[in-house]
């Protein structure tokens, strides 16, 4: 049987193109999530799916970066896909698992999707330096209150006790001890 996975990074993206491309391509069932894809972490369908497949099955997506960003995560799919007898293909490129062509074109493309995730990641990193030079990043709200802290630790309250008393852990009272 033929199983589709269809993946958008965001809740306000939209996954009937791919849904449709699935199904066009003769997948009986669709899984669909809504989550990034840069971490296997958090992404319920896949996993489900994947624990799901038997031998001659076949795992369908549109394009490989729907499955993974890591070329890690990638390879640890296709290799449990591998020792289940479950099979790769994708509707837009040339992957099937099945041909060593279509193995190859696999492995190129996910070194692609993880390269474009580390430049993606690179340049977002850039623009928060910017940022921060001209004054207009401050990173997130503080959540703590760092003079609460000092305060109870000028009066000898031990470090444990002051997260316990904060409700926060004990790496977060040493942080804002070091400052």
């Amino acid at each position: 049987m033929k199983y589709g996975y269809a993946r958008v990074s965001t809740s306000d993206q939209d996954l009937e193109v791919q849904r449709n491309a699935l199904i066009s391509f003769g997948c009986d069932t669709v899984r669909e999530e809504k989550v990034s894809g840069t971490s296997l972490k958090g992404r319920s369908g896949l996993t489900t799916l994947l624990e799901f497949l038997r031998e001659g099955d076949e795992l369908v997506v549109t394009r490989i970066d729907r499955l993974a960003r890591s070329m890690r995560d990638l390879q640890n799919i296709v290799y449990d896909l591998n020792k289940k007898g479950v099979h790769l293909s994708a509707t837009e490129q040339a992957v099937n698992t099945n041909t060593p062509e279509g193995n190859c074109f696999l492995d190129m493309l996910g070194v692609f999707a993880e390269f474009e995730t580390r430049l993606r990641h690179e340049r977002q990193m850039e623009g928060i330096k910017k940022a921060k030079e001209k004054g207009v990043y401050k990173g997130r709200k503080q959540t703590v209150d760092v003079a609460k802290i000092k305060e109870l630790a000028s009066e000898g309250l031990m470090k444990t006790e002051i997260a316990k008393r904060l409700g926060v852990g004990r790496a977060t009272v040493y942080r804002a001890l070091s400052d």
